[in-house]
């Protein structure tokens, strides 16, 4: 309906050359927005005062000359103009009965955009190091990605879903140490675990299902010998970092790398599965190793040296981030010819482009702040735009059982993981608790208000909504009475009563809602227009009786019915809830 407005107004601006040629300059001419109050009308807009500057003229008098040449419409009832130039729409109700016969019409696509050609766009969402089990902070992640994802394509956007796997350097080497003390424990070999490893019950089971075929055995003696004599008790990181160099040397790096290999494979599947279970996939997943096995960050490095971009400063090869825009220049090829991560990063997303990708969309930490400015210069130094990388950041989630806030740690194993919160609320309730918040602001995550069956619990509100459509037209069944669709939408103009009204014009907010959530990467108004929704159907089904005698309002209140029931399901399939027939 927006549109709709919004082409009336730039139809008459085109009649009047004058206030064509000035609408033009400005930096947008889309100046329609839904009223606050229905005393306002449906519609405005503040052209005529936007304009009154460029053209030196009073903006009521702007508006006057908008509305004498507006083209007539079935779809406004009246135009007026408020205060000091505003121009208030007042929609027709046959705009509202002919949204609804469109919903009917368009079914599972209403509200959703024509395939477009472009930007194809890369999302790349979660990426949790494969250390561990996803926690529930990794379960936001997963939620809001997967629901961007959906948004982006109800807008008709070409969307590739992608996992980053973070499967290189100093953190798969604890792992692998982790896993290694464990296993030689369950041989019974009188070895301590490193309070830096990684401590969690599932490093015990991978542990008990590693193939030892091939790996050398140890004794206790040969683990000892030589760590430090405070053991696990003294300095957490360096006592680790002793026990990585000791499994290295004992069991060689292929016998090293085949435990490690193992375990995050093991890890990997596991994700893979939670992530599954909860409703999230991928189309791709990109492994961190491949970018140096394959040479592409060779490649990368090789773009930066043939533009001249590098330098060289005590041995070590530079990157003048400072130059693009970063706080300090980066280091990529260490002295010792270690590859640094910055050069995996740069390189990762200098291959995103090279696969095709217009628009890199990622979805990271919070901590990864100062990673995109430099990302960024990575990629204008490679001939990229900056700005072809976007970084959405997550804020952490607070669990609270019982009014009590919980702990988590990846290390200690003391975390919820994204398995058993979803075991206790059930994936409904976490999808949609995850997005009920902007993706910048702190979620405490209530589970108590996320397990009870009543109307604070948002989602079992919405739920119960369209469960209840779904109910009258059992009891209609049951009443051996026949829906006439034809026959409702013929007589749309019956639906007088306030709360009608309230929910015909909910209805039509649905399409304007998709776009603001996809556009400002904000699933959160979904929810609460959701929410709003379902608020307006409850207080209708409240205040009146659905099956009545006179079929022509009874087919008219089961329309408006089957319409809503079409809205709720479509709006709760994009942030990954169902839709329930009953509860």
């Amino acid at each position: 309906m927006k549109s709709l407005v919004a082409n009336l107004v730039s139809d008459a601006l085109a009649s009047l050359p004058e206030l064509s040629a000035a609408a033009k300059s400005l930096s947008t001419i889309s100046t329609v927005e839904r009223t606050r109050d229905a005393a306002h009308g449906d519609f405005a807009t503040n052209i005529a005062m936007r304009l009154a500057k460029p053209t030196k003229k009073n903006p009521r008098e702007i508006a006057n000359n908008i509305i004498d040449v507006l083209p007539d419409s079935d779809i406004i009832e009246k135009v007026e103009i408020a205060g000091p130039g505003f121009i208030n729409f007042y929609l027709s109700p046959a705009a509202f009965h002919a949204e609804v016969v469109a919903i009917l019409e368009q079914g599972e696509e209403y509200g959703r955009q024509p395939t477009r050609d472009g930007p194809k766009i890369l999302l790349e969402f979660v990426s949790a190091n494969p250390t561990g089990p996803l926690h529930v902070g990794h379960g936001r992640h997963a939620a809001y990605g997967a629901t961007i994802g959906n948004l982006l394509e109800a807008m008709g956007y070409p969307v590739s879903r992608e996992y980053y796997v973070n499967d290189g350097g100093r953190q798969m080497d604890i792992l692998g140490a982790s896993v290694w003390i464990r296993l030689l424990q369950n041989q019974g070999i009188d070895v301590a675990f490193p309070q830096g490893g990684y401590r969690g019950d599932y490093i015990r089971d991978i542990a008990e299902n590693i193939d030892t075929d091939g790996i050398a055995p140890v004794s206790a003696d040969d683990v000892n010998d030589g760590l430090p004599n405070d053991a696990p008790a003294g300095d957490r990181e360096e006592y680790i970092e002793a026990i990585i160099e000791k499994a290295k040397s004992l069991l060689g790096n292929e016998g090293f790398d085949r435990i490690r290999q193992q375990a995050l494979e093991s890890i990997l599947v596991d994700i893979e599965d939670d992530l599954t279970e909860f409703g999230v996939s991928f189309d791709s997943r990109y492994s961190e190793q491949s970018l140096e096995k394959s040479g592409r960050i060779d490649a990368a490095i090789d773009v930066l040296k043939e533009r001249d971009i590098l330098y060289e400063k005590d041995g070590a090869l530079w990157f003048p981030a400072t130059q693009f825009g970063d706080e300090k220049d980066r280091v990529v090829v260490r002295k010792n010819g270690a590859k640094t991560y910055f050069a995996s990063d740069i390189a990762y997303h200098f291959d995103k482009r090279e696969r095709g990708f217009d628009h890199l969309l990622d979805i990271l930490g919070a901590d990864h702040h100062g990673y995109v400015t430099r990302v960024r210069a990575g990629l204008k130094a490679m001939g990229y735009e900056g700005d072809d990388l976007e970084v959405e950041l997550m804020q952490f989630v607070t669990l609270y059982r019982g009014g009590q806030k919980m702990q988590m740690s990846t290390r200690s194993g003391e975390f919820d993981t994204l398995r058993q919160l979803r075991a206790e609320v059930g994936n409904d309730a976490a999808r949609f608790f995850y997005v009920s918040r902007s993706n910048d602001q702190h979620l405490d995550f209530d589970l108590d208000v996320a397990k009870s069956q009543s109307n604070d619990n948002p989602v079992y509100y919405i739920q119960y909504a369209h469960a209840r459509i779904a109910s009258v037209f059992r009891q209609l069944r049951e009443k051996e009475l026949r829906y006439d669709g034809t026959n409702g939408q013929k007589n749309l103009d019956a639906l007088t009563e306030s709360q009608e009204k309230s929910l015909l014009t909910s209805l039509s907010r649905y399409p304007e809602v998709i776009e603001l959530a996809a556009n400002n990467r904000a699933p959160q108004h979904l929810v609460h227009y959701l929410r709003d929704l379902a608020n307006d159907f409850h207080s209708w089904y409240n205040a009146h009786v659905f099956i009545v005698d006179d079929a022509r309002i009874r087919d008219a209140r089961l329309t408006l019915c089957a319409a809503t029931r079409i809205v709720i399901a479509n709006g709760l399939a994009i942030l990954g809830v169902s839709a329930p027939e009953s509860m």
